[in-house]
């Protein structure tokens, strides 16, 4: 039996990538970094007709908080748990919980600095 082509519907592995990619909060770019590829590559596994290696679904499904049965499509996506308002900013977050306590203490002292500037710019504007 020749293998059916999806011609870009919504059943085919590029849009099902592409919609759980913007459920999770990522670009293409930023997909492509959390996966060490390009985002062109990401792009290229978003069309209609490409697959990526199969070495490469436990990290794309691990980055995009899903099964790789989901990923692939097996299984139907399950409800979207409530996600972060900015999942941007909670992988910013993650990532700064790994650094070790002098770096936290001196990023934790920059953003103390940055929000009492905007307070002030805020009682400045107001009165």
């Amino acid at each position: 039996m020749p293998k059916e082509k999806t011609n870009g519907t919504k059943d085919s592995f590029g849009a099902r990538l592409a919609a759980l990619r913007k459920a999770a909060g990522y670009t293409q770019a930023e997909l492509g970094a959390e996966l060490g590829v390009s985002q062109r590559m990401i792009a290229y596994y978003e069309g209609p007709e490409a697959n990526p290696p199969a070495t490469m679904l436990a990290a794309m499904a691990k980055a995009l908080g899903v099964s790789v049965d989901e990923l692939v499509g097996t299984t139907r996506p399950r409800k979207a748990a409530a996600r972060p308002t900015n999942s941007r900013l909670q992988r910013r977050l993650q990532q700064l919980d790994k650094l070790g306590a002098k770096e936290k203490r001196q990023i934790l002292q920059f953003l103390d600095t940055f929000l009492e500037r905007e307070k002030l710019k805020q009682r400045v504007g107001a009165g």
